[in-house]
């Protein structure tokens, strides 16, 4: 039995063969890497940039493409809109 490095889950290894397997861990779903076979031993499994590239073009970071711009007259105002118990 072999143990999840991120939050500690014990993991059938099994069917565990090969150094270098990525699996999801069953408890928290991390990607992990088998770096040990006998005993069997995982770690975090390493980033793939290319999945990283694809995840930043969908996040608008400059925020040019807004669905609406913020105008002034669009500030809140907490006491306009305070409600009475």
């Amino acid at each position: 039995m072999s143990y999840c490095p991120e939050c500690e889950a014990a993991i059938d290894d099994t069917a565990i063969e090969d150094i270098g397997e990525v699996m999801a861990c069953p408890e928290c779903g991390v990607e992990l890497e088998v770096v040990s076979v006998d005993p069997v031993e995982f770690d975090l499994a390493p980033i793939d940039e290319d999945e990283d590239e694809d995840d930043d073009e969908e996040f608008n970071f400059d925020g040019t493409d807004e669905e609406e711009e913020w105008d002034e007259q669009d500030s809140y105002d907490d006491e306009e809109e305070e409600e009475e118990f």
